[in-house]
């Protein structure tokens, strides 16, 4: 418990100013990138850079900074009077911050030597750096407003690393700071909240924000107030000292009136590659290439941002405005069982010592992989009733003898912790009822589209999501769902794992569109029906391209797609 008048959140600050480096996020940018990303946003050497204000809001050991610094030096060099002050005409052009204390201090010194050698004294650099570094947490710190330029690499920091005091205090500054969103979401806020008019943002990050769930609020203020003008994709290219597992891309956001957003895939990390490609990018519109996009229309609202496969693009912009979506069409989308303890509640379904009645076989991704259900025996301990609430213990003996015997494990969770009289519950609510509803089984993390039909004999574990139906016929719906419409959908909103892996989770299957079932003629259907049937994927896409009414064109683009 914080002591009377002391500021919570201290203690916390501290502990992150002396933390390592995984801790606190730090990944270092390669200066080729480091210069690539000045010059995209315009924060280069034959600017008047003296008369430009550039805010780094974690500047680490300097990679940005120097940098920066250093054009800005060359710059004024190249406009300097004999009766120049350096460091009144200086004093306003760099705001940096820095939380951690020794890299804090150690870039300082850098810095300092920069100066010096640029021929400023000792005392004209240490009055500036007086004024341009800030020891401190930068979303914490008063900063003025109006900058030109914001640069960097703002730390990746999952929420469960942040002290508690220190994460509640975030959420109360930043309306961005949403879901399970990392440190780096209200990095981008407060970054873009302090941009002058026509001032550009220029940051190295994930690209999760841009099309996950958590990053909606975050995607709505840049569509209101801002302009996506370049994006790079940095995926699986060396753009960091180190291997790191994010998935990196660049973008430059400017405070300005919307328009077309230029756009680069994976670019050759060299100082000649880069310099050539920003001078492309900042080009005249004639002088682009095929390395180079200019797409409009990319940021809208919370939606995700769509950043390639624009010929696919238009197909789905097309079915959306002619169908429904697969929940409006009556097919539910969900996904199994998290028990927070799975090597206490799951395990051989025959050896689970429980009453028959509080189990119930358990169906897993390693179930599926063949393409139709073969069980491996597993089951899944069920505390919760048929109407949805925990059962009474004193109810049943065997399964209170079994919860006690693992209660200390059990009670180690979250959700035991937060209402203690619930201590035995799943993480997710339990319906038995779904064990005997036919349902298409989905995993997650997928080259290609996995639909498996079951049923109705199973419960799926946490692993897998599911689609049920009142409607449509499962067999019909996984012949769409096989077919290339479903990896299309798919392919545009979701975010890509290493080795080019989408992701099929409940918020991106939730955008496939379907014909509601009444709509579907008796021919197709039988055909839909057909193809699943014979796991015949050639005969699923020709069912659907005719379901669709899909064109000789976009028949020909969504090949493209089955082949990337």
């Amino acid at each position: 418990m914080a002591l009377p008048g002391l500021d919570p959140t201290l203690p916390a600050i501290e502990q992150l100013a002396t933390a390592a480096a995984e801790e606190r996020g730090a990944v270092f940018t390669r200066p080729e990138v480091v210069e690539f990303i000045l010059d995209l946003a315009g924060y280069t050497a034959d600017e008047l850079l003296h008369m430009k204000r550039l805010l780094e809001p974690s500047f680490g050991e300097g990679e940005f900074l120097l940098v920066a610094v250093g054009r800005l030096l060359k710059a004024y060099q190249a406009q300097v009077t004999q009766d120049s002050a350096p460091v009144e005409d200086l004093r306003d052009c760099i705001l940096a911050v820095e939380l951690h204390r020794q890299t804090f201090q150690d870039t300082h010194k850098k810095v300092a030597s920069l100066l010096m050698d640029h021929g400023l004294s000792e005392a004209e650099a240490q009055a500036l750096l007086k004024v341009w570094l800030i020891q401190g947490d930068f979303l914490l710190e008063s900063l003025s407003t109006g900058f030109s330029h914001v640069v960097g690499n703002p730390p990746y920091v999952r929420q469960e690393l942040i002290p508690t005091a220190l994460l509640a205090e975030y959420r109360r500054r930043f309306v961005t700071l949403f879901d399970r969103a990392d440190l780096y979401i209200p990095f981008i806020e407060k970054s873009l909240e302090h941009l002058e008019p026509g001032g550009a943002m220029g940051f190295i990050c994930s690209d999760r924000w841009m099309k996950n769930r958590y990053g909606g609020p975050l995607r709505e203020l840049v569509s209101q107030r801002f302009n996506l003008k370049y994006y790079v994709d940095m995926v699986d290219t060396p753009a960091f000292h180190t291997d790191v597992t994010a998935y990196p891309a660049i973008t430059v956001i400017t405070r300005e009136t919307p328009t077309a957003t230029r756009l680069a895939h994976r670019p050759t990390i060299s100082r000649a590659e880069l310099t050539k490609l920003a001078h492309k990018m900042r080009g005249p519109a004639e002088g682009l290439n095929h390395d180079i996009k200019e797409v409009l229309g990319i940021v809208r609202g919370r939606e995700p941002w769509v950043l390639e496969s624009f010929d696919q693009l238009s197909i789905v912009r097309r079915l959306e405005d002619a169908f429904p979506t697969l929940e409006e069409a009556r097919c539910k989308v969900g996904i199994g069982v998290a028990t927070g303890a799975d090597k206490v509640f799951v395990g051989p379904f025959d050896a689970l010592d429980v009453e028959a009645d509080r189990k119930l076989p358990l169906v897993m991704t390693r179930d599926i992989r063949s393409g139709s259900v073969k069980w491996h025996g597993q089951g899944v301990i069920n505390p919760f009733g048929a109407d949805g609430r925990l059962v009474d213990l004193n109810d049943y003996p065997k399964l209170t003898d079994y919860l006690h015997r693992h209660e200390a494990v059990i009670r180690k969770r979250h959700v035991a912790k937060r209402n203690s009289g619930s201590w035995y519950r799943t993480i997710d609510r339990i319906y038995p009822k779904l064990t005997t509803v036919p349902k298409l089984l989905i995993p997650d993390i997928k080259g290609e589209p996995a639909i498996v039909y079951e049923d109705g004999h199973f419960y799926p574990h946490h692993n897998l999501y599911y689609i049920t139906s009142d409607e449509w016929d499962l067999r019909a719906l996984q012949a769409v769902l096989l077919s290339g419409i479903a990896r299309l959908f798919i392919s545009i909103y979701s975010t890509r794992m290493r080795g080019g892996y989408l992701r099929y989770q409940a918020q991106y299957l939730r955008r496939i569109r379907v014909p509601f079932w009444r709509d579907v003629p008796g021919d197709v259907r039988a055909e839909l029906i057909r193809a699943a049937e014979q796991a015949d994927i050639a005969a699923c896409n020709e069912a659907v391209f005719d379901l669709y009414g899909l064109s000789i064109q976009e028949r020909s683009a969504m090949g493209n797609e089955n082949n990337n």
